[in-house]
């Protein structure tokens, strides 16, 4: 996989190229994995003088004000549980992550765009169970035909995954970024292998 092209779904606003802070639920679990939820420390700064978030971890780097001194939080913990979507929304990113950046036709990783199985021509609609991710050459190649006319097969059948399952598909495509101090609050949660 081209982590890369994973990426680049992303944005990251100017503030989270220097000192983000993780930001984990009130079960110490991150609010996502893909994109993994990070905050710029100035948001970080001003939930934790707000008292929304609770400090558990710090970079070396202080900020300062005409009156106090503070060290950046690299990682912050919501102070209430914020319940996850039982669904996740359907998006572009969504299907993506869902079919693993991954063309459902040939297998192909990079530049993805999107495929009705039953097209809209014919009736398809824009839905979970009826997209799938694809490169361009397979998208075009099917056109608005059915599978069985341009001779395709799915890798496997469209379908709307829960946000449980997005959540642990994010966790194969680790940013670029991982600071030392987030990493016990990662993966804690994830099947040991043996």
């Amino acid at each position: 996989m081209d982590a890369s092209f994973a990426s680049s779904f992303v944005r990251q606003p100017a503030g989270l190229r220097d000192h983000p802070a993780l930001v984990l639920n009130a079960d110490y679990r991150p609010l996502s994995y893909f994109p993994l939820s990070l905050w710029p420390w100035q948001e970080a700064v001003k939930a934790a003088f707000l008292d929304r978030v609770q400090i558990v971890a710090e970079y070396d780097v202080e900020v300062h004000s005409p009156s106090m001194a503070m060290r950046l939080p690299s990682v912050v913990v919501l102070r209430d549980y914020v319940k996850p979507a039982r669904f996740p929304a359907f998006t572009r990113f969504n299907l993506f992550l869902r079919d693993e950046f991954s063309c459902q036709y040939c297998g192909s990783r990079g530049e993805m765009t999107f495929d009705h199985v039953l097209p809209r021509s014919r009736g398809g609609r824009t839905t979970w169970e009826n997209v799938v991710a694809a490169c361009a050459r397979c998208n075009l190649r099917k056109a608005s035909l059915t599978l069985r006319q341009a001779g395709m097969k799915l890798a496997r059948p469209a379908y709307r995954p829960d946000a449980e399952e997005l959540q642990n598909k994010g966790r194969k495509f680790p940013p670029n970024l991982l600071h030392e101090s987030w990493m016990d609050f990662l993966y804690w949660d994830a099947e040991l292998e043996a």
